[in-house]
Parts: structure tokens; sequence; C-alpha cells
């Protein structure tokens, strides 16, 4: 039986990235798609909670939900068989149209549809490719990738599935690397303008970006002109402040 692989995005049910992801995957798995009805980016694990949310059938195989891309595959998940026929083996999400390297990962409504997937013990696979990229070659890389990873999960289930951000950066071919978070810099700044009738707006976050070096990081790789493959992991408790949050505990005992 052919794996079944439930796709979303943040940039579209129309975006060419995810057709080109569909295409890519569809040559070894059956594939059906979930995807915000609109650009969903930086939305990172939004739910929809306080509002209606709308289900349309683009064509067979192919859905959209008005909504986040966490809602779309929260709703494909527990629909029933109205969008999935079965429990997916897998979930893959993107390719997204721009990079999600070091701290993106916790804005990134990309990487957020694979992470509500791993939460609930699917494996997950997040890809983004730079605007640089052949889109093809990079559909085609990030098909093998997470179609590779499904693998190596069947031949040896754990008790957490996998959750993986896969990177590529521009051209149309690359050699691969396993990587950890790097240091993605942006440029932080708020600018205030003001409309054409004289009221004030204004936008969050600035256009530069850098890298810090982080030996063996996904921005490292991506510098270097590799692909990576990061793992990420849905624990967050942090082993270095256990004793801090002792103390105050204690004190307040």
């Amino acid at each position: 039986m052919r794996p079944l692989v439930l796709l979303s995005n943040d940039d579209g049910v129309a975006a060419p990235n995810l057709a080109a992801l569909r295409a890519a995957l569809l040559v070894s798995a059956d594939v059906i798609v979930c995807a915000p009805e609109l650009n969903q980016s930086a939305t990172s694990h939004s739910l929809s909670l306080h509002r209606i949310l709308r289900l349309r059938a683009v064509e067979p195989a192919i859905f959209a939900v008005d909504g986040t891309p966490a809602d779309c595959v929260y709703t494909a998940l527990h629909s029933g068989t109205r969008i999935l026929p079965r429990r997916p083996d897998l979930v893959v999400s993107g390719m997204n149209h721009g990079l999600n390297l070091g701290v993106d990962v916790f804005y990134s409504g990309t990487v957020a549809a694979a992470r509500e997937a791993a939460i609930r013990g699917i494996p997950a696979v997040a890809i983004s490719a730079d605007e640089g990229a052949d889109r093809a070659a990079a559909a085609a890389l990030g098909a093998t990738i997470a179609l590779a990873a499904l693998a190596g999960y069947r031949r040896a289930p754990t008790t957490a599935a996998p959750l993986l951000s896969v990177n590529i950066p521009p051209g149309n071919a690359w050699p691969v690397r396993s990587t950890c978070l790097g240091a993605r810099l942006y440029t932080e700044e708020v600018e205030y303008r003001r409309d054409p009738r004289g009221r004030e707006y204004l936008w969050i976050g600035g256009a530069g970006v850098r890298h810090d070096h982080v030996a063996g990081s996904d921005t490292e790789a991506h510098d270097a002109g590799v692909a990576s493959i990061t793992p990420l992991t849905l624990e967050l408790t942090a082993p270095s402040t256990v004793r801090l949050a002792a103390e105050i505990a204690a004190s307040l005992a």
C-alpha cells in the first residue's frame, strides 16, 4: 500500500511551491492537501478557537480552510473521513516560499503545521526553500527526505514521532547535512507612519537579516549552499532552569 501523506503549508492552497511538492510526493505516495485559503505566513501555531471556519473542496483530494496552518492539520485529522480516508502515515508542510532557519521555527506557520501532526504522534516534516532555489529540484529533494523520514520511522518506531525542519538554499542541486538550529538574527525595529487620513499605523520587524556562526547549524549549512535537516522536539522543559524554578517554588512554600 502506498503511504498516505497529508500535505499543508502556510503560503496558501494556490501556492506554486505547494503544487510542486504535491507532484513530487505523488510519485511514491497518495497525497491529500488541506491548506489555508489565503497566505498565513508567520502565524506560528495559532488555532482559530473564537471564530467559525469554512472548508472548501478545491478539487478532488485538495481542500482549503479559511484559517491557520495548524487549523488545517487539526481539521483534516479530526473530520473523520470527510478529508482523509484514514489516519495519514506522514504529514508534510510546505514547500515554504522562503527559509525557516534558526528562530524562524517559532514564528513559522509551515513548521507549526508539521508540529500539529507530531503532537499527535504522526511523523512530520516541514520543508522550506530559498526563493532562489529551483522549484522542481527542491520539491523533489523535499519529497525524498520526507519519505525517507517515514521509512526510517517505520524501521525503528519510537514513542515520539519525528519532527524535522528541512531548508533548501539557492541552486538546483545540493549536498544534505543533519544540523541543529542556528542563529538567524533580524533587524529589530518598529516603523511608524501616517495613512492618507492622518491616522498613525506601524510596521514591526526589519528587513535585514544576518547569521552568527554556530557550528553544525542550519544557518551554517545554508551559507555553505547545503540543504539542512534539523530535528525539532516537542519537549520544551529547560534543564538549565529547573533549579531556578525549584528555588522559587521552595521560597514560596
